[in-house]
């Protein structure tokens, strides 16, 4: 076992740090963050009390494009002079005689993460609940509105429609899953490729733009958006997608394709959500019901990837099931995708 007290951090990653991070005070101890089964982040801390995050890949079954450190630390890097509130980062590492895989350091992020409706137990104000929706939209409405050539990230733009390589991509993962049935999922992604919309001007598209990846001010206010593994080039309003699948509301039929606070109920509607981010980015709303049905049917096929890691034992001996989508949920996630496109 590493000095640690985690195999994720190696005795070498652990010299690392002490050089590699300034202003250290005495010894440093980690501690792995419980509730994320992708890649691994830990909370640092130093005798003053100064704490930092360490971000890197999981131990084991790392998906194909998934998990890149790199990508993470150099949009980061870039969005750390925006209006887009994003932890500072402060060191890398590339060299894998270190840890085995790319890492790097970045300030723990201030506030509070909304995962679940137990993570809202403090949100107790309708200002609250409010704020939260309001400010992470206009978080969005920032991130959509930065030029990608202006902060150097213009080189990853990829030529053709992002949405059709995305469901090329999410599709080719689900059928490298343990997923037996795929059947509504096949459907979905068949629905979706006939009705590709026509390409918006390439934005950042953070990939899992949610409550559960930004912490919040005791007001409501996003702080911080971290967790950019999944971070490109592309179509913005796949983001807006997303947010709104991961955002439940009274007199749902589907659960929300991700636990999220909103279960608790009392926070602004996804039709709220809509207004904010078309007035705080002054543009008309897209075909929004397409982009509903893709982001639903795309975290079936994450799950899909999830699944397949637990079923491998790659998630490490606290994995429990039930923090796991199975196959039951992720069928149903594909079949709603179905319905979003009216089919």
């Amino acid at each position: 076992m590493s000095i640690s007290g985690d195999p994720g951090v190696p005795d070498p990653a652990v010299e690392w740090f002490y050089r590699s991070v300034p202003s250290i005070a005495g010894e440093v101890a980690f501690k792995r963050i419980t509730g994320g089964r992708s890649n691994l982040t830990y909370r640092v801390t130093d005798e003053a009390g100064t704490t930092w995050a360490l971000r890197r890949q999981p131990l084991g079954g790392v998906l194909e494009t998934a998990h890149d450190m790199g990508r993470e630390w150099r949009f980061l890097s870039a969005l750390a002079p925006t209006d887009v509130p994003v932890p500072q980062p402060v060191a890398f590492c590339d060299d894998h005689d270190v840890a085995g895989v790319d890492f790097y350091v970045m300030d723990f992020a201030p506030g509070r993460v909304l995962n679940s409706p137990a993570d809202a137990d403090w949100v107790t104000t309708t200002e609250q609940k409010t704020r939260i929706g309001e400010s992470t939209m206009d978080v969005l409405a920032a991130l959509h509105a930065v030029d990608p050539a202006e902060v150097g990230l213009d080189d990853l733009a990829r030529p053709g429609n992002f949405v059709e390589r995305q469901l090329r991509r999410w599709h080719r993962q689900a059928h490298a899953s343990a997923i037996e049935d795929l059947t509504a999922i096949d459907a979905a992604h068949a629905a979706l490729s006939e009705r590709i919309p026509e390409a918006p001007a390439n934005r950042i598209a953070h990939g899992d733009y949610r409550s559960g990846n930004i912490s919040y001010t005791e007001d409501g206010q996003a702080a911080a958006v971290f967790d950019w593994e999944l971070a490109t080039i592309g179509d913005p309003y796949c983001d807006l997608g997303h947010v709104l699948v991961s955002w439940s509301q009274p007199g749902d039929a589907v659960p929300a394709a991700l636990p999220n606070p909103t279960e608790a109920g009392g926070f602004p509607t996804r039709e709220d959500l809509l207004a904010r981010y078309e007035s705080a980015t002054g543009t008309k709303l897209p075909d929004i019901d397409f982009y509903i049905a893709f982001a639903r049917w795309r975290a079936a096929c994450i799950h899909a990837g999830v699944w397949t890691r637990y079923q491998a034992g790659d998630m490490g001996e606290d994995a429990d099931a039930d923090e796991v989508t199975g196959p039951e949920a992720i069928t149903l996630q594909a079949e709603a995708a179905l319905a979003q496109l009216g089919m």
